[in-house]
């Protein structure tokens, strides 16, 4: 399979993803702006989760546009990102109808961390179809990032029984912090086409 196909197919499952996680979101009854007051955990979840959607999409295309060639096992990882991905819509809904609670919060970050094993896991496979020389592998570099956010996530799931609200902002400046783009694949692939 090339990597153009796997690309519009994970495209695709994303932008599903997307669609299930707004039509989630429900008509408030009333026509004030406080009929909306209700709403806003959930408008709020939504907001992250679709910033966490679009981060994974964004980086995901970087990393597929690194890859030279896509292996059974490339294929294989990528559904179980897609997998992890897919329940973004389930926690989101969970944790906003619930008010940020305990249970659905620490939910949510597991979500979050398995999304995060399973992009580390395609990562390592590309850069292992790539060879001894392999262009993302010299792109990642340390990859504080990555290193970072597993620890994070698995930090904010945690804090959920105690405290949901301090996970919350821990998923937040996650988000934050993979906001900024990435530039470091872009930068490699450019100096390997010109070098």
């Amino acid at each position: 399979m090339n990597k153009g196909r796997l690309e519009a197919f994970s495209d695709g499952v994303i932008a599903i993803i997307i669609t299930i996680m707004v039509l989630d979101l429900k008509v408030p009854h009333g026509e004030s702006l406080d009929s909306l007051r209700p709403l806003i955990p959930v408008l709020l979840m939504y907001l992250l989760s679709f910033v966490y959607v679009g981060i994974y999409w964004n980086n995901h295309h970087h990393l597929l546009h690194a890859a030279g060639k896509v292996t059974g096992a490339i294929l294989w990882a990528n559904l179980h990102l897609l997998f992890w991905l897919s329940l973004v819509p389930f926690t989101t809904g969970w944790m906003g109808e619930n008010h940020f609670a305990a249970a659905p919060s620490a939910l949510y970050g597991v979500v979050l961390l398995m999304a995060g094993f399973a992009y580390w896991i395609l990562q390592e496979l590309i850069i292992a179809a790539q060879g001894s020389h392999s262009v993302l592998k010299e792109a990642i570099g340390r990859d504080w990032k990555g290193k970072a956010s597993p620890v994070l996530y698995a930090l904010a799931v945690i804090c959920a029984f105690w405290s949901p609200v301090v996970s919350q902002a821990i998923y937040t400046f996650v988000a934050l912090i993979w906001l900024i783009p990435d530039r470091r694949i872009e930068r490699a692939l450019s100096k390997q086409e010109h070098g």
